[in-house]
């Protein structure tokens, strides 16, 4: 079993950095793709972000593991693999390593995900985080400390997410996407998982966004559907918290 600074050492190999080009410590936000793998929407939330002055780093789960997005369908997909709380592991081992980097501020960062990445997100919010928990042999030896946001794009809350409904034991601001025609939740599931998180009082603004799961996702397999105008909506939203939970430095 990795620890983190294993996993992070293979996922490292396969993490695209997006920001300003400079040396300087910055806030960094996290990207993780939803259980489709890269997608070319993932990207353009990166610019956003180096547009606010913060480093991007787009983390790809499936590289360091040598699947396919063929087989990550077929698998991830299905819920055949990696649940959400082994993909929790590669959550925690990027914090841990991209909150060593001396061009990243360690006490400002923020979580993204999609989909099965905002899934893992959560995990790793609400675990216990003890040893050989979460895929990683110690997971505790990621500080949540410097999580200061979380973006969570239509994260999957559905029957296979057993722990959507414990409580986080880190609190950062949260904004939720929910789509309105999700084939994967419904809304009041959703908007109930999300209730459940402002419990240990944190601020989590919701937005149902009139479209389908990854409508922001610039290919259309029904039933998801992409959107363009929501897309950029929601390519806002994610640049608003960024500058909400700190004023970054000019770029």
């Amino acid at each position: 079993m990795d620890t983190l600074s294993q996993r992070w050492a293979r996922l490292e190999a396969h993490t695209t950095l997006v920001g300003p080009d400079d040396d300087r410590p910055r806030p960094a936000v996290i990207l993780f793709h939803g259980c489709g793998g890269l997608r070319g929407h993932l990207p353009k939330y990166a610019e956003a972000a180096k547009a606010a002055g913060w480093r991007a780093f787009i983390i790809d789960s499936y590289g360091p593991r040598g699947w396919s997005r063929g087989f990550a369908l077929a698998t991830v997909c299905t819920g055949l693999l990696l649940h959400g709380s082994q993909r929790a592991g590669d959550v925690l081992a990027a914090l841990h390593g991209v909150s060593q980097r001396p061009d990243v501020d360690a006490s400002k960062v923020a979580l993204a995900g999609w989909s099965h990445g905002g899934w893992g997100i959560m995990e790793a919010m609400s675990s216990r985080r003890e040893p050989r928990m979460l895929g990683v042999a110690d997971p505790g030896a990621a500080s949540l400390e410097g999580v200061v946001a979380a973006y969570l794009a239509y994260p999957y809350v559905g029957i296979a997410a057993l722990n959507r409904m414990r409580p986080w034991r880190h609190c950062p601001k949260t904004l939720a996407v929910i789509s309105r025609t999700d084939h994967l939740t419904t809304v009041r599931n959703a908007e109930r998982v999300h209730d459940m998180v402002r419990k240990c009082g944190v601020e989590v603004e919701t937005w149902i966004a009139e479209g389908s799961h990854a409508f922001d996702e610039p290919t259309s397999v029904p039933p998801m559907r992409y959107d363009p105008d929501l897309s950029d909506e929601a390519l806002r939203r994610f640049r608003a918290l960024l500058e909400d939970v700190v004023v970054a430095p000019p770029v």
